[in-house]
């Protein structure tokens, strides 16, 4: 999955300016999430606010702002009648040109989205004046996008530090194949581990996203040991004896998200078994999903399985995020919208006090 900004620079070597387009907040149902953007250009369009006639007409926007010259501009746009959609939202776009005069900041950014830090591109739009940018440290727990509005003056402030959920993919086989073409374009960072490096081969796996990185190792059972603490696991490597080695590492070592085990029922109470003999719990067994993919496929085609598996996954990284936050003391949708409120208002206040110390800083040097 590209970063917006990679693209972004992409655009802007063909072309002298192009058009962003920023879902800056949310209130109900839309489409797509807080964050969600796309980029207008005179030779075209990448990335989606969610389609529909709310799309084509802030593409119309977008464009107009391309002939105009015009930095920037803020729209509040309700999803009913009037737009010919029934979500019933509302939500607040937010329309920002670059242009090559802007690469030298793009550049910047790159590298701050790389440093492995979470970091926010604060931009603010003013009435009276040309958009002003600055790159803030933030906290890891900032919303992906923070909207404020003073008046004249409207402040965006994004996370550009990609959220990445962390996927290793045991087995380079057909199946395994299948699953990282099936993943791409989903926010997954993803670890390919095969002891077979023919398996790798471009004949084989073609030319893969930017968010996969292959690992040949000749024990890919150590190499589960190294995986960062909160990942993603599917296990279905060519040799039974080579799952239940790593499948063991994991339960060994217990901090991962989710594992799942493509097999049978059988395989299932073969691996269950061997691992109660080896003292392993019920409760730690349990934890290793077995047969893997969601209900009502019954086709083996690799194509299949790895759509199967695939909606899997998503469902458990998605359960896994409402997890998270109804352990940290919020439950059922009314209490999750407060929450994400407040945590944006203490986003909003810590980000001003970053940018008046910025501000303070670069009035004492001058």
């Amino acid at each position: 999955m590209k970063h917006w900004l990679d693209a972004l620079t992409e655009r802007l070597e063909n072309e002298p300016a192009v058009v962003r387009v920023v879902m800056a907040n949310v209130l109900g149902s839309a489409p797509r999430e807080a964050g969600a953007c796309m980029l207008v250009s005179r030779g075209g369009i990448s990335g989606t606010i969610g389609g529909g006639h709310m799309e084509w007409k802030a593409i119309g926007i977008a464009r107009a702002m391309l002939e105009e010259g015009a930095p920037g501009r803020f729209d509040r746009l309700s999803l009913g009648a009037t737009l010919g959609q029934c979500c019933g939202g509302v939500v607040e776009l937010w329309f920002e040109r670059f242009s090559t005069k802007d690469i030298a900041f793009i550049e910047e950014a790159r590298a701050a989205s790389r440093s492995g830090r979470p970091v926010v591109l604060r931009t603010r739009i003013d009435a009276t004046g040309p958009i002003q940018r600055a790159l803030v440290e933030c906290e890891s727990d900032t919303p992906s996008a923070v909207l404020a509005g003073l008046r004249e003056e409207t402040t965006l402030a994004e996370r550009i530090d990609p959220a990445r959920t962390d996927v290793w993919i045991f087995g380079a086989g057909h199946v395994g194949s299948a699953l990282v073409r099936t993943l791409a374009g989903m926010p997954y960072r993803i670890t390919w581990v095969d002891s077979r490096e023919e398996q790798f081969a471009p004949s084989l796996t073609g030319k893969l996203p930017d968010d996969v990185t292959v690992l040949v190792s000749d024990t890919p059972a150590d190499e589960a040991k190294h995986a960062p603490p909160g990942a993603f696991h599917i296990v279905l490597t060519h040799s039974h004896d080579l799952d239940y080695d790593i499948c063991k590492a994991l339960l060994a070592r217990g901090d991962f998200a989710w594992t799942g085990l493509i097999g049978s029922k059988t395989k299932a109470a073969k691996f269950r078994h061997r691992m109660e003999r080896q003292g392993f719990t019920p409760q730690q067994i349990a934890r290793i999903t077995c047969p893997i993919g969601v209900d009502g496929i019954d086709s083996k085609l690799p194509a299949a399985i790895a759509i199967a598996v695939s909606a899997q996954l998503l469902r458990a990284v998605e359960s896994s995020t409402l997890k998270s936050s109804r352990d940290s003391g919020e439950e059922g949708p009314t209490a999750a919208t407060a929450a994400g409120q407040r945590e944006q208002h203490r986003a909003e206040k810590r980000l001003d006090s970053r940018s008046r110390r910025n501000d303070d800083l670069a009035a004492r040097k001058s």
